[in-house]
């Protein structure tokens, strides 16, 4: 398939800080590429630099195979959708959508064909003499991509376009844009912090850390096999248990808790540089009281601190035995589980292969809310 972008070894000074640092991904024709990462990671320096509104300080960006050094960022085959949508409350709806258009000179009829033809691709028919403040916040954001996707751009950079909406109306964009990007087969490359916005909608998502990609892979990818410690933390939820690793005499490595109980690991480790690891469990990887014949690897006992009900999602907050620390398992709502109650002792399990183990390394994980 076609390279609809081509990133590579890019970097990006502003005097000594260097806020992006040697990355390279390319993004195919008609996908839906995301950057996820915490706020002040350079996410929004390597999209701008895209854009052209910086310069890069090394590396190339090809768009369509053609180079785009030097290029000014207006004369890009790209179009920018910011968090702030900056739409025209003078103008309607028809207006907004056909500025871009006009400003290229287009004949009249040729705009309105345009123009109405997108609106009918956005969800959006008949409403061309609206006034932007008759429109709700979700119309505000299909008017400008629509703005954007008329001017028919080789890749849509979306700079946390959904951050400005409430928590119901995100929830809802974010189906609507994966819709959207499906429906009308341009390249989205879309910059977030929220893993579930990434998640939800990217056939491919960077996680990026302090100016660099950590981990680079389809949603499912990160979700089951994350390659760092910052990737197991920021995609998901994890419980994350400080650990002492070390090899028995049959050669298996195993993992020691503060409850003072080994458990067992998959794969190998390299201990040359010390023993501190961090363990990393899903909630929803634990089972609560498995039974003998499970496939179970590693068991613990504990007490049930809480019991967080929200349906589906319900968890149990755990303290495991000899420990301060609390421990979240997913509580699966059947009546198996009914009768459990704050204070109750437990026993929960996993499976060695459904845990991820990785040298100790302190960082801070920043939100943008």
């Amino acid at each position: 398939m076609e390279i609809a972008l081509s990133v590579q070894n890019l970097s990006k000074k502003f005097g000594d800080f260097t806020a992006v640092k040697e990355v390279s991904f390319d993004v195919e024709d008609g996908k839906f590429f995301s950057i996820l990462g915490p706020s002040g990671c350079g996410k929004t320096t390597l999209l701008r630099t895209i854009a052209g509104f910086y310069e890069p300080s090394a590396g190339s960006i090809k768009i369509r195979d053609k180079d785009m050094s030097g290029v000014e960022p207006n004369k890009r085959p790209v179009n920018l959708v910011f968090q702030h949508l900056a739409l025209f409350p003078m103008m309607n709806i028809f207006e907004n959508i056909a500025f871009g258009l006009r400003r290229r000179g287009e004949a009249s009829r040729e705009i309105e064909k345009k123009v109405n033809d997108i609106l009918e691709r956005v969800g959006l028919p008949g409403f061309g003499n609206k006034k932007i403040d008759q429109i709700s916040g979700g119309q505000k954001q299909r008017v400008a991509i629509a703005r954007c996707l008329v001017l028919d751009p080789s890749v849509l950079l979306l700079d946390e376009p959904l951050g400005a909406l409430d928590a119901k109306l995100r929830e809802h964009m974010k189906v609507e844009l994966k819709k959207l990007q499906a429906e009308v087969g341009t390249t989205f490359v879309y910059i977030t912090h929220d893993q579930s916005e990434a998640m939800v909608m990217s056939d491919h998502v960077a996680v990026m850390n302090s100016g660099s990609f950590e981990q680079v892979g389809s949603p499912q990818e990160l979700y089951h096999n994350p390659k760092s410690s910052f990737v197991a933390q920021f995609v998901g939820n994890n419980n994350r248990l400080p650990v002492k690793v070390h090899k028995d005499e049959r050669g298996n490595f195993l993992a020691r808790y503060l409850d003072g109980r080994d458990y067992l690991l998959e794969g190998e480790y390299d201990l040359s540089s010390g023993e501190d690891h961090d363990l990393f469990i899903r909630p929803e990887a634990i089972v609560i009281n498995p039974p003998k014949e499970s496939e179970v690897s590693n068991l613990m006992r504990c007490e049930v601190k809480a019991i967080l009900f929200d349906g589906g999602n319900s968890r149990l907050l755990v303290i495991p035995e000899g420990t301060n620390e609390e421990l979240l398992v997913a509580l699966p709502q059947n009546k198996q589980y009914d009768n459990i109650r704050v204070k109750d002792k437990v026993e929960i399990g996993w499976n060695k292969a459904a845990a991820v183990c990785f040298k100790k390394v302190e960082f801070k994980i920043y939100d943008d809310v």
